[in-house]
């Protein structure tokens, strides 16, 4: 959501991952609320260091848990995404983030060697990247709407 209007409400963003059930304890709300607006301030100051990174399980944790976690985050991002924005169509470069994000989804965690280690630490790096990409165009298409 973040990626797409830097302005989203994180109260609204609560709404949607919960479905509207908004039963929950006091202190894991705001403990999700902080979440959502510390992810907008690195977001906003990342932007000029690409000091942003994802929420995910440490390198020390099973190759197989980081996968999945990886496949949860995309899912999530399309979600947000889908919220924010449900147009059909993407621009080009666009276009070819959300498909690789779609395809992100379906990866397999039967993960086990140091080869597949790699390929996770490239995929981190390109979703990083991918996060600004977006970001960036729907920056650019505000701008060029208000001017």
């Amino acid at each position: 959501m973040l990626s797409v209007e830097s302005g989203a409400d994180a109260n609204n963003w609560l709404r949607e991952i919960l479905h509207n059930n908004i039963n929950i304890l006091d202190k894991d709300k705001i403990i999700l609320l902080d979440l959502f607006e510390q992810t907008r301030q690195e977001l906003n100051e990342a932007a000029e260091e690409f000091a942003f990174d994802l929420f995910l399980p440490d390198d020390d944790e099973p190759l197989w848990e980081q996968v999945e976690a990886l496949r949860y985050w995309c899912q999530g991002f399309l979600f947000g995404l889908g919220v924010v924005h449900a147009e059909g169509e993407w621009p080009n470069e666009i276009g070819e983030v959300m498909r690789d994000m779609i395809e992100l989804t379906k990866i397999d965690s039967d993960v086990e060697d140091e080869e597949d280690a790699n390929l996770l630490m490239e995929v981190h790096e390109y979703v990083r990247a991918a996060i600004f990409v977006v970001r960036d165009y729907f920056l650019e298409n505000r701008r060029s709407q208000h001017h």
